[in-house]
């Protein structure tokens, strides 16, 4: 969770436990990118679907800023949903080094807008590649003074 207003903090933590099963409590911290919100980290383990029943049980409140990640396994592809007040829910699929895989289908539909003449095709491949979401939620992903922070060790 990269911001939350402190009101929604609890219903966060309902939302969260009433998709894994279990009562779940984060540790809020401030969010110094967004004052008067509060961020939290929180690594959960479910089955595969678990990262789009979170994503969808938190996409409901449009004043929080968040990330769902499920890590592929053997038998799926893993997922990343970003989701930010001004841009709405981002999904991609990610493949066993964390890149996005775009399907084919959704490749050609970008070229044949960008072929008409109704966007342009940089523009498109940024969308498909989730960067207006990255752009916006890079200033959140910063961890606040005392907020855990996980490095993530894997050479590819």
């Amino acid at each position: 969770m990269h911001s939350a207003p402190r009101a929604l903090c609890p219903h966060v933590e309902w939302a969260v436990a009433g998709v894994l099963g279990a009562r779940v409590s984060l540790d809020w911290i401030r969010q110094p990118a967004a004052p008067g919100t509060w961020r939290s980290e929180f690594s959960w383990q479910g089955s595969a679907g678990t990262a789009s029943k979170l994503a969808s049980a938190l996409r409901g409140w449009d004043l929080l800023r968040f990330e769902v990640t499920a890590e592929p396994s053997g038998a799926v592809e893993g997922e990343r949903y970003s989701a930010t007040p001004q841009l709405g829910i981002f999904h991609a699929v990610t493949g066993v080094h964390g890149d996005i895989l775009i399907p084919e289908d959704r490749l050609r539909a970008a070229l044949a807008r960008s072929q008409r003449g109704e966007s342009d095709l940089e523009a498109e491949i940024a969308k498909l590649l989730g960067k207006p979401w990255d752009d916006e939620l890079e200033p959140f992903r910063y961890a606040g003074e005392g907020a855990p922070v996980r490095w993530l060790h894997q050479v590819v």
